[in-house]
């Protein structure tokens, strides 16, 4: 499991070192184990696109504003829960949102979960999608990561994504956010990458 000091560094650097590493979701019906694929930076008060920018606070956005290694959920157009994992800590406000990964564990429980109609490479393609393979809700909202009793957690298998195997780009969906819509804080793994499955 990944220990705090993990997340309690800048969210670039964060978001780079979370490709490769291992998503955990334990609930009743089962465990589901996904090496994450995609991300993207938030950095807070001075990101137009963060929920936390200039200075935010509301109930929605409490848990970004809280500890490092936490689990902050919101419900956007209504239907989909986006996971992201709270860093830096002390008040930073930022975090990094889980936007893909590749189930490794637990694929026939993800596949109730996502329907029988969907495609193998559309299965967890997105924040959406992940956020109902793993059954993520608001109840998720503020869980420790750094705790296994919470049933969310993240783990370090060896896997290393460096830079060959990494790529930035913009972030999706923050078209708004003026000049900070075209930052590259986006990160995919690419193709051949090791880890990956086959």
């Amino acid at each position: 499991m990944l220990r705090r000091e993990f997340y309690q560094r800048p969210t670039v650097e964060v978001a780079h070192d979370l490709l490769g590493k291992l998503l955990v979701r334990r609930c009743r019906e089962g465990t589901v184990a996904m090496r994450l694929v995609e991300v993207e930076a938030y950095l807070g008060p001075a990101d137009p696109a963060c929920h936390t920018y200039g200075g935010r606070r509301t109930r929605r956005v409490a848990t970004m504003w809280g500890e490092a290694g936490h689990a902050y959920v919101y419900l956007i157009y209504g239907v989909h829960h986006c996971l992201n994992l709270v860093t830096v800590g002390g008040g930073a406000g930022e975090a990094v949102l889980v936007r893909g990964a590749a189930v490794v564990h637990g694929k026939d429980l993800v596949r109730r979960r996502r329907g029988p109609g969907v495609a193998e490479r559309s299965l967890t393609d997105g924040p959406g999608k992940l956020g109902q393979a793993l059954a993520i809700s608001l109840a998720d909202d503020g869980r420790d990561l750094c705790d296994t009793r919470s049933g969310l957690w993240l783990c370090d298998d060896g896997v290393r994504i460096g830079p060959r195997w990494r790529t930035s780009g913009p972030r999706v969906g923050v078209g708004s956010a003026g000049e900070a819509a075209d930052w590259p804080l986006r990160f995919k793994v690419t193709r051949g990458a090791p880890g990956e499955p086959s």
